[in-house]
């Protein structure tokens, strides 16, 4: 008998033991390692409203990494992505709401506005901050001298892009319009009320000054105006532009497609990162986007084995194309997983000693990264990523290499 009650008792041990070594966590995931490697990085981004594809597709291609490195064995990441709706206040609640969570490592905000806000909070946190897109100096602790026009870095020594800083993309859009001969007559378009837009054309008309280009037409919208651009379309076109200038998201460079195709006004097109997407908004007619340029670190098209793999995967997963936010949301993740892969870190080990650990191995001079937006690619302390822009032209509904 008292065999039988020790073996009973022992098998209920063991049962206790496995039970109490698969605590469900209150985020309903279940953690069957007690010594378990997982990091959990989060992010915001518009995944609803009038930015949501930007949102959702860095939201999907962070995702696909993950379940790529998950699979390695390992070090392995849990992504949570929250809605900002491309709104700066919601996106400090989103913030919030993954801190509670227990984030570890932010992937920072998907637009420049909300990032300018999170990217503020996560250094007060000392949270490591690498976002995908959020493109504007003032993420990285940039000040704009409104005597000089020049930026002063006010640093936020835990924050990185991914992306191109704005101030790069609007020189080299200069330089390569020059260098290619694009345009005898040059008109720009930008958004005043945003720092993305902005960002880029303070930077392209020094830059375009200083090439000698002969810019024609310079004329802005709002928030509040976004949606006629006749007055633009029609100043642009009466002074002779045969080449348009757009630093902005998508949305309305399509509308100014479209009127500008309206008011028989045909020149040719000149944008940056965030056109990528146009051929995949509903509702809108592509032809009009054919013969558009545009500076981008990604192209879908390419022959690349890497970027064809994933091209495949997102399509199978997501039903569509990736497009640039994807593939930067993809290589901040393989950016991180490089850098921690053969640290002593885990579930339990605070984000700010995370946060020490990847500053120090983002900025040393020994730490490349060959992803899907650049090769060699290297970060230094003022947070910007340093790789080179691809020029590429839209032909039969397609991005191709812009020779």
């Amino acid at each position: 008998m008292k065999k039988i009650i020790s073996l009973v008792l022992a098998v209920l041990l063991v049962v206790t033991c496995f039970t109490a070594c698969g605590n469900t966590d209150k985020d309903g995931s279940t953690d069957t390692n007690t010594n378990t490697k997982t990091i959990k990085i989060g992010g915001t981004g518009p995944l609803t409203g009038g930015a949501a594809i930007y949102g959702n597709a860095a939201k999907n291609g962070a995702q696909i990494a993950v379940d790529e490195i998950n699979a390695l064995g390992g070090i392995k990441f849990e992504l949570n992505y929250q809605d900002d709706v491309n709104d700066a206040e919601k996106t400090v609640t989103a913030y919030n709401t993954l801190k509670d969570w227990g984030m570890q490592i932010f992937l920072g905000s998907v637009t420049s506005k909300p990032a300018v806000a999170t990217s503020a909070e996560s250094n007060s946190d000392n949270i490591f901050f690498l976002t995908p897109s959020a493109s504007a100096t003032d993420v990285l602790g940039g000040v704009e001298n409104p005597l000089t026009g020049s930026v002063e870095i006010d640093r936020k020594n835990n924050v990185f892009q991914m992306c191109f800083v704005d101030p790069n993309q609007g020189a080299a859009s200069a330089q390569y319009i020059f260098d290619k001969k694009l345009g005898e007559k040059i008109a720009v378009i930008y958004k005043n009320d945003d720092v993305y837009s902005t960002g880029i054309y303070n930077s392209f008309a020094p830059k375009a000054k200083e090439l000698g280009l002969n810019v024609v037409s310079v004329t802005t919208f709002t928030d509040d105006t976004s949606t006629d651009f006749s007055v633009q379309i029609a100043d642009a076109k009466d002074k002779g532009a045969d080449l348009v200038f757009l630093p902005m998201y998508y949305e309305a460079a399509a509308m100014i497609f479209t009127q500008a195709n309206n008011a028989g006004y045909t020149p040719k097109y000149f944008g940056v990162d965030g056109m990528d997407g146009i051929l995949t908004l509903d509702g809108f007619d592509t032809k009009l986007a054919e013969g558009v340029m545009l500076l981008t670190p990604f192209n879908a098209d390419s022959e690349d084995e890497s970027i064809k793999k994933f091209v495949a995967t997102y399509k199978e997963k997501f039903g569509e194309t990736p497009n640039q936010f994807a593939a930067d949301a993809y290589d901040c993740i393989y950016a991180i997983y490089n850098m921690l892969k053969d640290e002593s870190v885990d579930s339990k080990t605070s984000a700010s000693d995370i946060c020490d650990i990847l500053v120090k191995k983002i900025t040393a001079d020994s730490f490349k990264l060959d992803g899907l937006t650049g090769e060699s690619m290297s970060w230094d302390a003022t947070g910007a990523v340093s790789k080179y822009p691809k020029g590429m032209i839209i032909k039969n509904g397609a991005y191709v290499g812009l020779d």
